[in-house]
């Protein structure tokens, strides 16, 4: 009889920015027979993770979604809800926050990060503590090692994500040193979410095996360098099929409005307010703004959309690179949703 290796992976409780955990469970082949209905129910001390008191801190793991896991031999990553013991979910759970049974709403997540000297607490391929290098210009998809810094764990990373089923759709150098991007694209908020964290999982495993931490903060540094983002590209059966440039800004529109920017704001990752200045293709955090191929504004109405007759998706660009996209997708929503 085989054994299976099931990695439980959930996201704690800390505040401003949750973290992934996880922990692994060895089940027998028989038993299981690969299906995410036949991963068990599990538990684990929410009094370690910010999710519960000493004197009563089980909290529960469910199963959600099952991906491959490509650097364990009959391995599996297990994406879990966390819930209350009485089996009500978490108030850390935005999975469980999405209303979106149809799968109508399409997201596409172009996430940035930075791959961080935990020696030196600088980015990869910056010069010793106090120094800089060159400034930005070089680096956005660049080419050879005094430019593109940490290709080996991003092409590793890139692999791992296929053999996982994770649909990861790209990658490339962004526009400060040490700082790249992957996109992940789903059918479906839920879906997303899940490929989404799984992939960040796997990055961050690929990246302990070379002494690097994966930085998230949307301003990792300060000064005259772009901060990391998550942009969220999205789409519903309005915005792929209507033909009108109406509908597209009938939607920009329903993001204006002081109660939906605070909304977006406060589920949009923290510090944020560090990256939203205006400045390094953004918009301030405390203004709204919209229009075709505009870097610079809170929502991009992308040219291909508009060259394909206006049929095609929208591309949030306010959501920091720390931000859960869980509750990203559910704000854009809540936000959307009836149209």
């Amino acid at each position: 009889m085989g054994k299976i290796k099931l990695d439980y992976v959930w996201l704690d409780g800390y505040k401003p920015t949750q973290s992934m955990r996880n922990k692994v469970k060895i089940i027998d082949d028989k038993k299981w027979k690969g299906k995410i209905e036949n991963c068990p129910m599990w538990a684990f001390d929410g009094s370690s993770t910010a999710q519960a008191k000493g004197n009563s801190s089980d909290c529960l793991l469910k199963p959600v979604r099952l991906f491959v896991d490509p650097l364990r031999e009959n391995g599996y990553m297990v994406i879990c809800e966390v819930l209350n013991a009485d089996g009500t979910p978490h108030a850390s759970n935005g999975r469980a926050t999405i209303n979106d049974d149809d799968n109508d709403f399409w997201f596409g997540f172009e996430q940035e990060y930075v791959l961080w000297d935990i020696e030196h607490h600088s980015p990869l391929g910056f010069p010793a503590q106090g120094f800089f290098p060159a400034p930005q210009g070089p680096y956005y998809c660049s080419v050879g090692a005094e430019f593109a810094v940490g290709r080996e764990i991003v092409e590793e990373h890139m692999e791992l994500c296929i053999a996982a089923g994770i649909n990861i759709e790209g990658t490339n150098a962004e526009v400060m040193k040490g700082q790249w991007e992957y996109q992940v694209f789903a059918k479906g908020a839920k879906e997303a979410g899940d490929q989404v964290w799984a992939a960040r999982f796997l990055l961050e495993r690929v990246a302990e095996k070379y002494g690097v931490r994966i930085n998230l903060h949307p301003k990792p540094v300060k000064g005259d360098w772009n901060g990391s983002g998550m942009h969220a590209n999205f789409s519903n059966t309005a915005l792929r099929t209507s033909g009108k440039k109406e509908v597209f800004e009938e939607i920009c529109e329903r993001f204006r409005p002081k109660k939906r920017i605070k909304d977006a704001i406060a589920v949009y990752g923290a510090d944020n307010e560090q990256r939203l200045t205006g400045l390094h293709e953004t918009q301030s955090i405390n203004k709204f703004s919209y229009g075709v191929s505009d870097r610079g504004a809170s929502i991009r109405i992308p040219i291909a959309a508009v060259e394909n007759g206006w049929k095609g998706w929208l591309e949030d660009r306010r959501p920091a690179s720390n931000a859960d996209p869980y509750k990203v997708a559910a704000n854009v929503i809540n936000t959307v949703k009836g149209l």
